[in-house]
């Protein structure tokens, strides 16, 4: 078994560390749910069959001895690092404190379902204890199961003989079936709850139980346990490199890593070398299974916070480096946490009801450090939350795109940047309720500016490059008497050309570009203004190239409009940067931290190429606002022009309104050329 936990825990490990490598490691945590469903099951079983009941207390005292002393210390140091400011943003700390509570009281997977957090994006800022969800689902599983398997035991008891067994098999073969169904519904209706919520999950845990409790599944002859236990390593194999964020998961996708995992449990015959069970019990894979719990808890951590470290950076030698020091913490917190808390005799030798009273003090006094770390930062986060707002609503003089594209300001220099590179990432919209995501279809409109329908009317359509224009836009449709509706999705760009992005996310794509087209369609327009990414990835079948894909479906897209005598206006793209440059920026000054020209852009930016000699399309271009001719800067004009790789921050993208509104302006009054 610790083989088979060895594989899980390496899976998980290697897809957070090279996400590009492994796509598919996610499901090393199926595979954990497999085993706890084998192993808890098995043991409870042996002692409701032994005793004809199971002595909740003392199961429970066991758990939390094994589970509880390496989660909270993880947690803990989670708490302390995220209050140190030179360690993470103080931006990042609200967020940060409320999923380290939730994950010290094992709830974080609800945590994240009601906020349909999307724990395979690329994107965002997960928290340093988002990974707690699994155990947080694991430990509710702790709390269930055994109640469960009692009641089917009382049942059979008072009403069928005393059949224990076959009561509680046909019980949790009820709750797997049910639970399977629940979750390929929930996945395509709910994506992104879909994957934390806990009876979404129980089957996972249902598999793993039947095999336990039915031992005919557990094959001992020797070419059908070698046939099988292979097969299971195969199919795991494939699901690790095959599955990406893109595949819909769970679903009925994550049969196939389930069932990969029951299978090489079931594979028993051990008499060969070359058998998997052998194999997966040598030496390296018996030491990796034994740390893998303390390994899961540390790893992510480490990779949340080490990019916001000053001096730690992002290439091959420093993740080797990090992988190195998770490894280490993990065998240190297993040979002197894990293991001697499991036989504590302060705990051991009394009631049960000592060691959970004694658990929950634990949780409380993390819980306790977490809100210290609120207490003792949460003035410099409200002034960090208060200036962003201030020079939002009154900027310097020369301010931002300023400095480079009004005459008046040649020659200006600032030293200050706003907003401060601790709070750039929550210098973001709004109105996260106007941008549908992940597996989402659905045409959301969101309306501002006049309400009288003789007004002009201009619509803002688009990914996330576009959503982070809303702010702007809003407040020019309110200036200048115009009505702004908006469309956004991410990842999923105004265009006609497939995305190479196989699956759900890429029918989704489509059936929301369909829709909005119909939108469209369906109303007046004055104007539509689009922007995107420049690297999205499109579907190159029949084009020259993925270049020519994008430009073709730019171009589609678009004359659906000026075919009609509608303008179309867009953007060349921002320049993307490999990660954050507001890392650097917490400890350098912005000359030290310009990237170079030829790595942050976009040699062949498709929106200009579209935009070129089409009629009724304007094309503006920022470049030299945020480049010169060798370099780019995060920093223009003092303001900050990032909260995160690639999005504008709000601050910076409201010192372009007047580029913005003079265009706007112009194709409302003249049409289509």
């Amino acid at each position: 078994m610790q083989g088979l936990r060895a594989i899980a825990v390496l899976f998980v490990v290697i897809y957070h560390f090279w996400p590009g490598r492994l796509s598919g490691g996610y499901v090393g945590v199926d595979i954990f749910f497999v085993i706890s469903g084998f192993l808890i099951t098995a043991h409870l079983m042996r002692e409701l069959t032994a005793t004809g009941r199971v002595n909740l207390g003392q199961f429970w005292a066991r758990r939390a001895r094994r589970l509880l002393p390496a989660s909270l210390l993880v947690l803990m140091v989670c708490a302390i690092a995220v209050s140190t400011p030179y360690l993470m943003p103080t931006s990042f700390l609200p967020g940060e404190l409320k999923e380290i509570i939730a994950s010290t009281f094992y709830v974080e997977n609800w945590f994240l379902a009601f906020n349909s957090a999307d724990y395979l994006a690329n994107a965002g800022n997960p928290t340093t204890v988002q990974h707690y969800w699994s155990l947080s689902l694991e430990e509710q599983f702790y709390v269930i199961w055994p109640l469960m398997m009692l009641l089917a035991a009382w049942i059979a008891v008072k009403w069928f003989r005393g059949a224990r067994l076959k009561a509680v098999i046909v019980a949790i073969a009820i709750v797997t079936l049910a639970s399977f169904v629940f979750n390929v519904i929930y996945t395509i209706t709910n994506p992104a709850p879909a994957y934390f919520v806990t009876f979404g999950r129980m089957w996972q845990f249902g598999v793993g139980a039947i095999l336990a409790l039915v031992p005919a599944l557990r094959v001992r002859n020797a070419w059908l346990s070698f046939l099988l236990g292979w097969g299971g390593i195969l199919a795991l194999l494939y699901t690790a490199f095959a599955f990406d964020a893109r595949t819909p998961f769970p679903g009925y996708m994550a049969a196939i890593p389930t069932l990969g995992a029951a299978a090489i449990i079931a594979a028993s015959n051990t008499d060969r070398w070359w058998y998997p069970t052998r194999l997966l019990a040598i030496a390296p894979m018996r030491f990796t299974g034994d740390i893998s719990y303390s390994l899961y808890l540390w790893h992510w951590p480490l990779i949340v916070i080490a990019p916001t470290v000053p001096f730690w950076g992002l290439t091959i030698y420093h993740r080797v480096a990090l992988l190195a020091i998770c490894f280490l913490l993990a065998w240190l917190t297993k040979r002197f946490v894990e293991d001697p808390a499991r036989s504590w005799k302060v705990l051991t030798s009394r009631r049960p009801r000592v060691t959970l009273f004694a658990s929950l003090a634990a949780m409380v006094l993390v819980a306790g450090v977490a809100g210290a770390g609120w207490a003792a930062n949460a003035s410099t986060y409200q002034q960090g939350i208060a200036a962003i707002q201030k020079v939002q609503e009154n900027p310097p003089a020369c301010f931002g795109a300023a400095s480079v594209l009004d005459p008046s300001c040649a020659g200006t220099t600032s030293d200050e940047i706003l907003p401060s590179p601790n709070f750039a990432n929550v210098d973001s919209p709004a109105r996260t309720d106007c941008f549908v995501q992940l597996n989402d279809a659905t045409p959301v409109g969101c309306e501002f500016g006049s309400k009288d329908a003789d007004a002009p009317h201009i619509a803002l359509v688009g990914d996330s490059h576009a959503f982070q224009l809303i702010d702007s836009f809003a407040a020019i449709a309110e200036r200048e008497g115009w009505r702004l509706t908006t469309y956004f999705k991410g990842a999923c760009p105004w265009n006609t050309t497939s995305l190479s992005t196989d699956g759900a996310f890429g029918a989704a794509c489509d059936d929301w570009r369909a829709a909005v087209g119909e939108k469209l369609a369906a109303d007046d327009f004055d104007a539509v203004f689009t922007a995107a990414i420049s690297n999205t990835p499109f579907d190159s079948a029949g084009y020259a190239s993925e270049h020519d894909a994008a430009v073709a479906g730019y171009r589609e897209a678009w004359s659906t409009m000026t075919s009609r005598g509608v303008p179309v206006i867009t953007v060349v793209d921002n320049p993307v940067w490999e990660t954050d440059p507001n890392k650097c920026l917490r400890t350098r000054d912005a000359a030290r931290c310009a990237g170079d020209r030829a790595e942050v852009l976009v040699e062949k930016d498709p929106l200009r190429a579209a935009a070129a000699a089409t009629e009724g399309v304007t094309l503006l271009d920022f470049t030299d606002v945020f480049c010169d001719g060798s370099s780019c800067s995060p920093v223009v004009g003092g303001a900050n022009v990032y909260r995160d790789q690639d999005h504008l921050t709000v601050t910076f993208v409201r010192t372009l309104e007047p580029q913005y509104t003079e265009a706007l302006r112009r194709a409302i009054d003249d049409g289509v050329q």
